[in-house]
């Protein structure tokens, strides 16, 4: 198989690292891709603009068999669309699956509807009444910009004049442009979080190793939010209970939920969950795999991830099971600033 990966980062580096070693692969190629990923793959400079076209046009021409898209930015912006209707293989969300990431209000929506349990909430478009409710409410929040922002458009607001803060830097200020004009206001949950992540057909899950990974920019869960610092997987805190919980009251009801509104998901769910002393609640869907979880969770995957990808393509997963290392995996980001 010749297979091209969508993405420049630690997350991409990881899939190209574990997808060279199938034996059923004799290429991959990745767009645009990093100085690592050059080391064990063939990284190319090619536009992800004009609608994809130049992409698909390079799937096409160098008969590329399976597409995997890592950030979630392509999938919001219906990647997969247009290498479906081009006949291109590709491992992923639609656009219309995509939302579940692109809009927080619409994924919040979508768990109180189908009694999936998360944190209360509270959507805004104008400034002044989000915060006369925050004032009103008067306990600690998070305050979260509506689309895409990088991981970084969830504030904490432990105090009403953080909260205040967040909501003119989203509202006012526009610091997360077009993504912030909504927010969301969310009950600051209390628990321990995790990172849940499953692959789908659109029916089947097949759950992957746990992972938790930490979002504070600072040691003692301090600081800025951000796309993650570093993770570890396994999570002892998702004992086999819980992930059962997690699997039956949060996992397929937001499949099938998807699939009945005519927004069939495949590919890879990630549910960033907390675990409260009520059990586990959604604080994030993602579209894609994590990152960093992804860079703790492919070493330690021992099956041969490529047939489990085209297994999700194919609609049998059913047919997959997934064996790990017992080993445990750690990440560390560095970053400047």
């Amino acid at each position: 198989m010749r297979i091209l990966v969508i993405g420049m980062g630690g997350r991409e580096h990881a899939i190209v690292w574990k997808i060279v070693q199938s034996p059923l692969v004799e290429q991959v190629y990745c767009v645009p891709g990093n100085p690592g990923i050059s080391d064990i793959g063939e990284c190319a400079c090619v536009s992800l603009e004009d609608g994809f076209s130049h992409i698909a046009d390079f799937a096409e021409n160098h008969q590329v068999n399976l597409t995997i898209v890592g950030p979630e930015t392509p999938l919001a912006n219906g990647l997969v669309n247009v290498f479906q209707t081009r006949g291109l293989r590709v491992f992923g969300p639609t656009q219309q699956a995509s939302v579940i990431e692109a809009s927080k209000d619409f994924a919040k929506n979508l768990m109180v509807e189908n009694s999936i349990p998360t944190a209360d909430y509270r959507t805004f478009v104008d400034a002044d009444a989000a915060i006369s409710y925050v004032k009103a409410l008067n306990q600690p929040v998070f305050v979260k910009a509506d689309g895409l922002a990088a991981g970084k458009g969830a504030i904490p607001g432990r105090t009403v004049e953080e909260a205040i803060t967040a909501i003119n830097r989203i509202l006012v200020h526009g610091d997360f442009g077009t993504s912030g004009k909504k927010v969301i206001i969310e009950e600051l949950m209390i628990g321990e979080e995790a990172s849940f992540t499953v692959l789908t057909d659109g029916d089947y899950c097949l759950p992957l190793a746990t992972a938790q990974d930490h979002k504070m920019s600072h040691d003692g869960d301090q600081g800025e939010n951000t796309g993650g610092m570093g993770a570890y997987s396994p999570a002892p805190v998702i004992t086999k209970s819980i992930e059962k919980e997690v699997m039956e009251t949060i996992v397929y009801p937001t499949i099938r939920s998807m699939k009945a509104e005519g927004r069939e998901f495949k590919g890879v769910l990630y549910v960033g969950l907390m675990i409260t002393q009520t059990g586990p609640k959604v604080v994030e869907f993602n579209a894609r795999f994590g990152d960093p979880e992804t860079q703790v969770l492919l070493p330690r995957l021992i099956s041969d991830l490529v047939p489990l990808l085209n297994a999700c393509v194919d609609g049998n997963l059913n047919l997959r099971t997934v064996e790990w290392k017992p080993e445990t995996a750690v990440c560390t980001i560095m970053a400047s600033g």
